[in-house]
């Protein structure tokens, strides 16, 4: 368990979750303040029409002439009563020419009534300004920013505090687990070392090869346990494998553990087939393929190994004569397994599911319940060759 990356990923679930719940009223917030940012432009408008209208009323007929009021934040004309501009510093066309504060598109509008015939025989003062609403999405955006901040400081604080005991926890289980697959793999290799002397001076005993074949089922979970430990912590270095030869070599080890169940372990391999793969990793797949055969396979039954290659691709299939899979979707979860009769962890899928998906090989699960099941596996290119 990553302890660091559980602490991220589920502050930000909550940050992203909580984010989503602030959007709403995060909406009528930003559209109140547009409103009031719209009423605040409308006064602001309405002093520049006071002040023009006071510049227009300073001005004297003594005066040669009158230098219409110019400003850089806003832009007025003078229009008649047909809505003709008299002196207009608008250049674009007033589409709406309603009395008062109206909108149209991102330009606000003033249209002011004048006195008849004081101000330049113009009837109407029209005030206008580009209106822009940055300074309210800015406003927003960084409330939201900063209680999503907030939110995943705290709650990735917080998680991490509360999943501290379970931290330790899981650390102790940790130690404990490679302390006994280590004190396991002693014994198991001393049993199956002094059955084999035994066999070799005596002629072959069937209860001791039960032993032995049992010693071997246990060494295949002791394998997969190591592994799923070591996997995340090492780097499996690839080689050139000769298939062949290591996928014979597997098929004789499970020999005497078939053998408790009367089970005929049948193989076409084709030769000259080179695989660059990691070789640990290889015989997860291999042995789990095989283990499992042997595990759910009915007795005095076969199961059919073959390695071939197909139209330049090179195949590998596990076939066997017993209960089938009923759910094939859920067999390469942690844990899961068809039937709590047949013992195991239910971690030697998952393990060949990890390692598979990284090298780029593609399964394909042919089962029928209670009629069997075929595991095929088809190699990319790119990690086969063929001599």
């Amino acid at each position: 368990m990553n302890d660091d990356g559980y602490g991220l990923k589920y502050a930000y679930i909550y940050t992203v979750l909580i984010t989503i719940i602030l959007l709403a009223p995060l909406f009528f917030y930003t559209v109140h303040m547009k409103n009031l940012y719209g009423v605040q432009n409308e006064l602001h408008l309405k002093n520049q029409s006071y002040l023009v209208v006071q510049m227009m009323q300073e001005h004297t007929q003594d005066d040669e002439y009158f230098e219409y009021p110019r400003f850089q934040t806003f832009k007025s004309g003078l229009y008649d009563y047909q809505q003709k501009p008299i002196f207009s510093l608008i250049e674009k066309p007033i589409k709406y020419f309603l009395e008062g504060y109206h909108v149209d598109d991102k330009d606000a509008y003033l249209i002011t009534k004048l006195p008849a015939g004081k101000y330049f025989g113009a009837d109407y003062l029209v005030i206008k300004n580009r209106l822009s609403y940055f300074e309210v999405y800015e406003k927003s955006m960084f409330i939201l920013l900063s209680i999503a901040i907030l939110v995943f400081a705290l709650s990735f604080l917080f998680l991490n505090r509360f999943a501290k005991p379970f931290k330790q926890v899981n650390k102790k289980l940790d130690n404990f687990i490679k302390d006994s697959i280590h004190e396991i793999n002693t014994p198991l290799s001393i049993i199956n070392v002094n059955i084999d002397l035994y066999n070799r001076k005596h002629t072959p005993n069937k209860y001791l090869q039960r032993m032995k074949a049992a010693a071997k089922v246990l060494s295949n979970i002791y394998n997969d346990m190591d592994y799923l430990i070591k996997y995340d912590r090492l780097d499996f270095e690839k080689e050139p494998i000769n298939m062949a030869e290591f996928l014979q070599e597997r098929i004789d080890y499970f020999l005497e553990v078939a053998q408790m169940k009367n089970i005929t372990l049948s193989s076409d391999i084709q030769d000259n087939i080179s695989l660059y793969m990691n070789t640990k990793q290889f015989q997860r797949v291999i042995d789990n393929n095989i283990s499992n055969a042997i595990k759910y396979s009915y007795e005095k039954s076969t199961i059919e190994v073959n390695l071939f290659v197909q139209d330049g691709i090179c195949f590998l299939s596990f076939k066997d004569y017993g209960i089938g899979i009923e759910d094939v979707d859920k067999i390469f979860n942690r844990y899961y397994r068809e039937s709590n009769q047949t013992g195991g962890f239910g971690i030697g899928l998952n393990i060949v599911k990890s390692i598979i998906d990284k090298a780029g090989i593609e399964l394909i699960i042919d089962s029928t319940p209670k009629k069997g099941s075929t595991f095929t596996y088809k190699f990319p290119a790119a990690i086969v060759t063929l001599n």
